[in-house]
């Protein structure tokens, strides 16, 4: 997405996220797996694995790589790709952290307030 195509939604607080996990969040229409490495980054992408629809704020990080828990596909954080198949890619999301600890997600322009975020409560 080109920075002028996308709105800076604020999601919540880093802290809600330990290192080396992933929560899911709602997002208007949008379901958005946000990740923490072990290593402090922040990334996000879709919730759904283009594979088979497995749950990505579920699966495993390896080091900047998510491994979905249904078959195991791995995705890398930034790019999307997956490691298994050029043609089965993840979305990404630009993520901004503030100097407060708060996340904020780039998130296609048509969504203009944080009142159409709320935490997916299955991904923890």
């Amino acid at each position: 997405m080109a920075p002028d195509e996308v709105t800076y939604i604020t999601i919540g607080p880093l802290s809600a996220i330990p290192l080396g996990m992933g929560r899911a969040y709602q997002v208007g229409s949008h379901r958005i797996a946000v990740f923490r490495t072990r290593s402090g980054r922040v990334f996000a992408t879709a919730q759904k694995c283009p594979h088979r629809g497995g749950p990505l704020a579920d699966g495993m990080l390896v080091g900047e790589q998510v491994v979905c828990p249904l078959h195991a596909f791995r995705f890398d954080l930034q790019t999307g790709q997956c490691e298994q198949s050029q043609v089965c890619a993840v979305p990404t999301y630009p993520v901004e952290i503030t100097p407060e600890g708060w996340i904020r997600i780039g998130i296609p322009a048509r969504f203009p307030s944080s009142e159409d975020v709320s935490p997916l409560l299955t991904s923890y």
